[in-house]
């Protein structure tokens, strides 16, 4: 079992007051990554996700006057809110995953292998029409596999906690995927999903993994989103040191994992890079791993506006990653997320304006937090630092969105 934190047990330490920025000695580098974020774990979601009618690559957007008024030299943003018509990164773990679990079983039932493009063959689509995928999700993740498990004919099934809103779940039911509620939080809806999997004989399609779980499907989850570094390079071709911040948002941490491991294993990220994860101050469940030096699951508390960021406890597929890279934990408020939205949606001074949700906001929410810290240098904030940010998702809640309302 992943211990309980008892730094998160006093609503008073933990949502009151604002946890101070945390900063460590991280690994100079993996000896081995693993193989969902090594130096090629792009090439089989990229050969896969092209069979995708949506797929293309972001863009990666500079923020020049935001940077200028923050004392800082570069900012850089990789725009994932238009990603695979879903809007939101999660559109390549999910629906990768399905495709290469479709794949293999396939490949089990005819004893060869297969080219992507057999996917919409009617031969191959009558097995893959008896197949279920089932998930739980706070919103992006369920989409992504329901659109996955529709592209190639097949039923999805999502399990979402009491605390995802009706308009969330409507987005997932859209693309034709059955809805189970579950009471309770993300953890009881993940356990809820897992137990009808097995009892169903349903293929599994969890963005993490727990104590003793098989971790086949998530490490395809994962491995999807090593796209968004192998575009980054593309898009940083010629520029021998494009970074020198990196600054993740966080849940289980499985973005935040690729990111690192599959950026230091290309070279993108150097052993001086300033990798840094961010998480709502009411949900920082890695923060408090860190803290503890081992994964821990908080208890439930009051909701955050960065829902998609809403996890109890680490991945256990993600945490060595996590642990040993990681140099920075930020945690950001409510009112710093809402913040982050309004400065991204109105542009600053000229800076392309973009649609961003709470949670997709985070990373600058957390890079605002930061420099208005006294210490600015031992962050290395200054004038010289070219830092990179996400936009993982576009606003989930539209009636809720923080840019449609004044400030």
């Amino acid at each position: 079992m992943v211990p309980t934190s008892r730094s998160a047990e006093t609503p008073s330490e933990t949502f009151v007051n604002h946890r101070p920025i945390l900063l460590r000695n991280r690994s100079p580098g993996l000896k081995k990554a693993p193989w969902w974020c090594d130096r090629d774990a792009g090439n089989e979601p990229l050969r896969l996700l092209q069979f995708c009618p949506h797929y293309a690559p972001t863009s990666l957007i500079s923020l020049p006057h935001t940077a200028a008024k923050l004392g800082l030299g570069e900012i850089w943003i990789k725009d994932e809110t238009q990603r695979l018509g879903i809007g939101s990164f999660k559109g390549l773990g999910g629906a990768y995953a399905v495709l290469k679990l479709a794949m293999k079983h396939v490949e089990r039932r005819t004893g060869r292998s297969i080219l992507p493009a057999e996917l919409a063959e009617p031969f191959v689509r009558s097995m893959l029409s008896e197949l279920t995928f089932s998930c739980a999700s706070d919103g992006n993740h369920g989409r992504s596999v329901s659109a996955g498990a529709r592209l190639i004919g097949a039923r999805a099934v999502v399990y979402l906690h009491e605390g995802v809103s009706d308009e969330r779940a409507s987005h997932i039911s859209r693309l034709g995927a059955a809805i189970v509620r579950v009471a309770g939080d993300y953890n009881d809806s993940v356990e809820a999903a897992a137990k009808a999997a097995s009892q169903d004989g349903w293929m599994a399609v969890p963005d993490t993994v727990g104590p003793g779980e098989d971790d086949t499907a998530c490490s395809f989850v994962v491995q999807g989103y090593a796209i968004l570094i192998d575009e980054i390079i593309a898009a940083t071709a010629g520029q021998s040191k494009p970074f020198t911040h990196v600054l993740v948002q966080a849940g289980v941490g499985g973005l935040a994992a690729s990111v690192f491991g599959h950026g230091s294993a290309r070279g993108l990220f150097g052993s001086d890079i300033h990798l840094w994860i961010v998480e709502p101050e009411r949900s920082a469940c890695l923060y408090e791993s860190a803290r503890a030096k081992m994964p821990v699951r908080l208890p439930s508390g009051p909701a955050t506006n960065m829902s998609m960021l809403e996890c109890q406890s680490p991945s256990l597929l993600v945490w060595p990653i996590v642990h040993e890279l990681t140099s920075g934990y930020i945690t950001v408020t409510e009112e710093e997320a809402v913040g982050a939205v309004r400065s991204l949606h109105e542009g600053v001074s000229g800076d392309q304006a973009l649609r961003v949700g709470e949670s997709g906001a985070a990373g600058l929410a957390g890079l605002l937090r930061a420099t208005e810290e006294k210490d600015r240098k031992k962050l290395g904030l200054d004038q010289s630092a070219k830092v990179l940010l996400f936009a993982t998702e576009g606003p989930t809640d539209l009636s809720l969105w923080s840019g449609n309302q004044q400030a």
